[in-house]
């Protein structure tokens, strides 16, 4: 385990009346050196400063997470006059993809503010600075480039896919039936990236997504991996995609997308992948029958909301932790494939590319265990300068759900318009 640092004195409140940090929008609190976001709706979480940082890797890192949480809770002094979900120690997270070494890190910040069931606190480690919150910044012109996988390397990756998977190809021994193929697009702005334009842009966007930004990580996910309120867990599942074309109707994409094979298949393989993993640490799971349609800007989703309530011993004894189900859960066939073990090898044979911490877990968590984790989905990754975000480079990334029958041409489209939130938040208008 990690050392832990000098324990944290922490201290929560809620804002006056007269605070003016009370009524104004979350993300417009940030200060422009390594902002911490969570926000959905206008309410969540956002947070700047650093009073402690993990990181770790490898395929013990969320025990590795959550050992160093918990003792740095445990010595922690806390004074919490709201205690609500969010409130008293609080840490940002963002997890790699992949259990080969690659950086994931918890964030302790020096100060939270949250904003929750109308009740808006603040929560101060230590005794923070100051940071003024400086005028955001536009990235001016953009331009772009292939990253490690271009959109013609991403084709060519898909195909060969398909030829494995298909019942008359080569086969594959593991009895793959969906893996999870990405490849990412290079970005450079004319001028230093400023991670809260992008922020605000996809909050404006894309209000009822998380929005997020870890470590320079920088998105707005429409799946939640799973929240944990006391014994209450709830996952949103999204597989099977459909997105806007000239002369097609959103309602005719919706009954499309409902009536597919093909997306009805791959969303199957998601949710039960999700409640399987899950169902051992719950009394009670529910699973709807047949998917809904969760309707964006860019794309059209097959999606799932999964409940449950976790045993009563192991709520109480840390099992069921968030960080601890989360290693449980992730990756899901949603970002992985099933069965996911062999469809994680299988990406690792056929993407050529290091997601990072794309697509792996990305949120915050509290003293309690509780918290929300989203998957990093539609999110760039930014270069930064000295732990704050002053360069002018960004990574983005979108990724697809094959199975047998699969077009990689559709796929390349597909991806692209996953590509669409980042790109749109980047432009100077």
């Amino acid at each position: 385990m990690a050392p832990s640092p000098t324990p944290l004195t922490v201290r929560t409140s809620v804002l006056p009346d007269d605070d003016p940090r009370r009524t104004a929008p979350l993300l417009e609190l940030l200060p422009d050196e390594a902002p911490l976001s969570w926000v959905r709706d206008g309410a969540g979480l956002v947070g700047w400063g650093c009073a402690a940082r993990l990181t770790t890797s490898g395929p013990e890192r969320f025990a590795a997470a959550d050992e160093w949480w918990h003792a740095l809770c445990a010595a922690a002094d806390v004074r919490d006059e709201v205690r609500l979900p969010g409130s008293g120690p609080v840490a940002f997270t963002s997890f790699a993809f992949a259990d080969r070494p690659g950086d994931s890190v918890v964030v302790v910040p020096e100060v939270v503010v949250g904003c929750r069931d109308g009740v808006r606190w603040i929560t101060t480690v230590g005794d923070p600075a100051r940071r003024p919150a400086r005028p955001v910044r536009e990235p001016g012109a953009v331009r772009y480039e292939p990253g490690a996988v271009s959109a013609a390397d991403y084709r060519r990756s898909v195909a060969e896919a398909v030829r494995i998977l298909e019942p008359a190809g080569a086969g594959d021994p593991d009895g793959v039936r969906k893996v999870v193929l990405a490849h990412d697009l290079l970005a450079t702005a004319a001028e230093p990236l400023d991670a809260r334009y992008l922020l605000r842009n996809l909050a404006a966007r894309y209000p009822g997504c998380w929005t997020f930004a870890v470590d320079g990580l920088v998105g707005a996910t429409p799946e939640l991996l799973l929240e944990r309120t006391g014994r209450h867990v709830r996952s949103r599942v999204l597989a099977g995609t459909s997105w806007p074309r000239p002369g097609v109707g959103a309602d005719e994409l919706a009954s499309g997308l409902l009536a597919s094979v093909k997306d009805l298949s791959e969303h199957a393989f998601a949710a039960e992948s999700l409640a399987a993993e899950l169902r051992p640490f719950c009394a009670a799971l529910s699973v709807p029958e047949h998917p809904e349609v969760l309707r964006l800007r860019n794309v059209l989703h097959l999606a799932s909301h999964i409940t449950g309530e976790l045993h009563e011993h192991a709520a109480d004894n840390g099992v069921a932790a968030l960080l601890r189900l989360a290693a449980a859960v992730h990756p899901s066939a949603a970002v992985g494939g099933t069965p996911t073990p062999a469809a994680v090898r299988l990406i690792e044979r056929l993407e050529a590319m290091d997601r990072g911490r794309y697509s792996g877990p990305v949120g915050w968590v509290d003293g309690a265990g509780n918290g929300e984790l989203g998957i990093a989905l539609r999110c760039a990754q930014l270069e930064t300068a000295d732990g704050a975000t002053g360069g002018r480079r960004a990574r983005l990334f979108a990724g697809c759900g094959i199975v047998a029958g699969s077009d990689p041409d559709a796929e390349v489209l597909e991806a692209a318009a996953k590509l669409r939130p980042i790109r749109d938040a980047l432009a100077d208008d």
